[in-house]
């Protein structure tokens, strides 16, 4: 503690770390390596992304999606599924990762935007009911299709929330599809932010374990990681992922986070949330345990397949 009574950084720091070595989900902990906070429990278990989703219905300006089969990122598959591919994929993945317990949904589009990730997720949950299921969305069309997820076996949910001011937000997502209609500006914020919501509230009541991700980016969300923690848990969410952006698109000037930035943010975070540290940022058609094992080329091949998207959202 320091003289002025106030907790130093390092203070701060080594509470947060003592903080995640206490699990967030017993029943997740070394099930789920993105539900998992301890080193040790997300090192166990590994994942499966599904690459199904081929369309988006917002437009981040720090997004850019892609197939090939070098950058580590979200948003970017070597190749596209189609849903009645899923189960065959699922089927020689437990047969080549031994410890796969959970299968996820989080692109390269958004899973939400066509009925893709949902009639995979039926068909895997039909044949094998104890997998995991997990699906990562924007929210858009969370409130609409969360019953669908439920009724599919999903019981894990990633929405990511980078922003609960439509100001802000419409910084982060200038423009968005709705309804068959381009919504713009401030108007797509509040459709978006008002949407994630919603959904994240009908989601708890069904009982659906919820993580958020939120991207940190630098002089524009940066002082604001604490109120958006602060409504997703209100809204029913139990624990939050500060992910340090990646400068693409229209975002490619500004720098990445740092140390003490992502320090900072997650602190905030803190105070209304768990908080997820052990995040890799991973592919839409990773496999295995994130930043240890890598699977994907043995199961999908090398053949590229792309699908135009709505957009770079």
């Amino acid at each position: 503690m320091s003289v002025s009574g106030m907790a130093s950084p390092a203070c701060t720091a080594h509470g947060m770390r003592q903080a995640a070595m206490q699990p967030a989900f017993p029943d997740l902990e070394g099930k789920h390596p993105c539900f998992s906070t301890t080193a040790e429990g997300h090192a166990r278990a590994a994942r499966l992304h599904l690459p199904v989703s081929p369309l988006c219905n917002i437009a981040c300006a720090f997004c850019r999606r892609d197939f090939n089969r070098i950058e580590q990122r979200p948003g970017v598959a070597a190749r596209l599924l189609k849903p009645k591919e899923a189960v065959a994929v699922v089927e020689r993945a437990l047969r080549l990762i031994p410890n796969l317990a959970v299968v996820g949904i989080a692109g390269p589009g958004d899973p939400l935007a066509s009925d893709h990730a949902i009639e995979a997720f039926a068909a895997i949950h039909a044949r094998w009911p104890d997998l995991t299921l997990c699906v990562s969305t924007n929210g858009l069309q969370l409130p609409a299709r969360v019953d669908d997820l439920h009724a599919a076996g999903v019981t894990t949910l990633t929405v990511t929330v980078n922003a609960v001011d439509p100001e802000i937000q419409a910084m982060i997502t200038p423009k968005l599809a709705w309804e068959r209609k381009r919504l713009d500006g401030v108007v797509a914020a509040r459709r978006l932010i008002d949407n994630q919501l919603k959904g994240i509230a009908r989601a708890a009541e069904l009982g659906f374990t919820i993580k958020i991700n939120t991207v940190l980016i630098p002089t524009i969300n940066d002082h604001h990681i604490g109120a958006v923690a602060e409504m997703v848990a209100v809204a029913g969410a139990r624990m939050i992922n500060v992910i340090p952006l990646i400068p693409e698109h229209q975002l490619a000037h500004l720098k990445e986070p740092t140390f003490i930035e992502r320090h900072k943010a997650r602190a905030a975070a803190a105070r209304h949330l768990k908080v997820f540290t052990h995040c890799q940022r991973c592919r839409a058609d990773a496999a295995g345990v994130p930043g240890l094992t890598d699977y994907a080329r043995d199961l999908y091949g090398d053949d590229l397949v792309a699908e135009p998207t709505f957009s770079h959202g």
